[in-house]
């Protein structure tokens, strides 16, 4: 593999110098930007030289745990998620700033300036900087996946967790990479117990504190890690650029394109935290004018303390969304009273998300609404928040929240005469397993009349349809013990629990009432209905469901309840003649969109 050039996704480089550096434990729960990185090391994982634990963990504070008991043992190990993910992880994530790690540990967390996929744009590095621990920023997929050796060498050499922050742009965009043969360590797992550190109580821990600051002070001076200087040719003196991240290459790209490359000095922050005090003390020093370019925070900004910044604090740098190229040039021009950029027309338009032709969740949502058109609908983060198009979703929080809030909304309506509406939980299978169950067992305590649709398409679909518990399948197709739902929400408390396939919207709806009126009746509580069916972007799914040809006749009124509250893509109208009509293109032939019609302009034949 020697020499060997590859073109790869950011996420894939980063997995390959996983692999590479000699990681030979590897956990993770999926969530956009970040997942493609174990799945590049399941994927790779035959050229590994050592074995190798691979898994998607349940959730992200799950995976950190593993990654860090294989730290522990000496081994190399990572746990993967993203921005929001760690706040999952937070709790494990603090603690272990404290007492620390053996074998090395990185944690890699892929941010989401923009956001493109995400509930908010929160700033890893800032965190870092609250829980003390070293974060890395790399700027561009190659220099990702050579930085992790080095991290990997950084977290040992301290014996603590180290981030590695790539962010979307890094994430999903492709660069040529060398490729290099996997190291071998030859590490045997050997966990040395130590009840003052591992199990450290309140009375060890300012010591262990202590320690800690010690190690930050030592990190922040490490030669390798300081920021790189690219000098300018004095034209611009006392005045300069300070860039990390992807906003670094970005800026290199710009100052190119303007002409103004080495004419300024440009600093490259690799660590952002802990920041180096002799480059404080330079910049402080040598400069009156700084701009400092970082996303997404000013975490180098208020480190620097530098009366003479120009960034996010003071205005001169927009304080959301990403810096891009037109945003970094914005900036650079007022900061160097350059000629401002020509004003671009805003580009975002196109036909809005929708749930795939074909998902079952359409049809659930379908009935959820026409069931209850006064309902309150708390819904969470997967695909199926799109149901917010049909009507069907009133709110969006944080993995797990819907259930919490629906209950919530329960015990205040309750108060007001008994009355309530009735409440709609909807949540897929996989954040059910990630978050949802504490919160269904506290819903059932706490004796809220919700009812919960638990929307189960047998996989994690949002991030590519990485395996679900209750599947009986592991990382890498590996067969495993299936975790079913139906006995965990029984043993959870629940006694009414039904599952039903909501492409059955005579049953499905008739479940509805009938949880309804459960949850109305003396001794109710919460409902759950199970709503089965597998994803359409499964071959597998797709080659077991009847495939019908769907049409509209003559009796179409172009009353548009099937393109615009059905809301399917393989629907549209014909807006001259005032029909609908199926795109042929685009249907499965799932039949779904037959009941809604309510002219029965919608029908099937049978393929030949």
């Amino acid at each position: 593999m020697e020499n060997k050039i590859e073109l790869l996704m950011g996420n894939e480089a980063i997995g390959q110098g996983l692999l590479e550096a000699g990681c030979q434990v590897a956990a993770a729960y999926p969530g956009t930007p970040s997942t493609e990185v174990v799945q590049a090391v399941i994927d790779r994982r035959d050229q590994a030289a050592e074995p190798l634990h691979l898994e998607w963990s349940v959730n992200e504070k799950i995976a950190f745990e593993v990654a860090l008991a294989g730290s522990y043992t000496g081994k190399r190990s990572v746990a993967v998620m993203k921005q929001v993910g760690l706040n999952v992880a937070a709790d494990p994530f603090m603690r272990t700033a404290y007492l620390g790690v053996k074998g090395g540990m990185l944690t890699i967390v892929a941010d989401d300036p923009g956001p493109h996929s995400s509930q908010n744009e929160q700033d890893t590095r800032l965190f870092c900087l609250q829980a003390r621990v070293p974060v890395i920023d790399p700027a561009s997929p190659a220099e990702a996946k050579e930085l992790i050796a080095p991290a990997f060498d950084l977290s040992e050499k301290y014996e603590m967790n180290v981030v590695l922050r790539p962010t979307t742009r890094i994430c999903h965009s492709r660069q040529n990479v060398a490729l290099g043969e996997p190291v071998v360590l030859e590490r045997n797992a050997n966990f040395v117990q130590d009840t003052s550190r591992w199990s450290a109580t309140p009375a060890f821990l300012p010591a262990l504190h202590k320690k800690l600051n010690h190690n930050l002070e030592a990190i922040a001076v490490e030669a390798a890690w300081q920021p790189r200087l690219t000098a300018g040719d004095n034209s611009q003196p006392r005045t300069a650029l300070v860039a990390s991240g992807v906003v670094y290459s970005n800026l290199v790209d710009l100052l190119e394109e303007l002409g103004l490359s080495n004419t300024i000095d440009l600093y490259q922050v690799l660590m952002p935290y802990p920041l180096s005090p002799s480059f404080t003390q330079t910049l402080h020093e040598k400069y009156d004018r700084i701009l400092v370019l970082e996303e997404t925070y000013p975490v180098i900004e208020l480190q620097l303390a530098h009366p003479g910044v120009v960034g996010k604090q003071n205005g001169g740098v927009v304080r959301e969304g990403e810096l891009l190229p037109d945003v970094i040039h914005e900036a650079l021009a007022a900061f160097l009273d350059l000629e401002p950029p020509a004003e671009k027309p805003d580009e975002r338009r196109g036909q809005r998300p929708s749930l795939c032709p074909g998902c079952s969740h359409r049809s659930a949502f379908y009935s959820i609404k026409k069931c209850f058109p006064k309902g309150i609908f708390p819904s969470d983060i997967g695909c199926y928040t799109l149901g917010l198009n049909l009507g069907a979703v009133h709110t969006v929080h944080c993995m797990g929240a819907c259930i919490s809030q629906g209950a919530g909304f329960y015990q205040s309506y309750q108060q007001d005469d008994g009355d309530f509406p009735t409440v709609v939980v909807t949540i897929g299978d996989s954040t059910f397993f990630h978050a949802g169950i504490p919160a269904l067992i506290n819903a059932v305590i706490q004796q809220a009349r919700i009812i919960v649709v638990i929307l189960d398409n047998a996989t994690t679909a949002m991030t590519g349809g990485q395996p679900v518990p209750h599947m009986g399948v592991a990382a890498g197709g590996k067969v495993t013990k299936a975790v079913t739902i139906e006995p965990l929400v029984q043993a959870s408390g629940v006694d009414f629990i039904k599952t039903c396939d909501p492409y059955d919207n005579v049953k499905f709806e008739t479940l509805l009432k009938q949880a309804d009126d459960y949850i109305r009746s003396d001794g109710g509580g919460v409902a759950v209905l199970i709503a089965q069916h597998g994803c359409v972007m499964d071959p597998a799914v797709r080659k077991a469901q009847a495939i019908d040809l769907v049409t509209i006749n003559a009796k179409c009124i172009g009353c548009r309840i099937c393109v615009d509250k059905f809301e399917c893509p393989a629907l549209y109208m014909d807006e001259e003649n005032k029909v609908a009509v199926v795109d042929q293109d685009r249907c499965i032939g799932c039949s779904a969109c037959i009941p809604v019609c309510p002219v029965d302009a919608i029908i099937k034949e049978e393929k030949s």
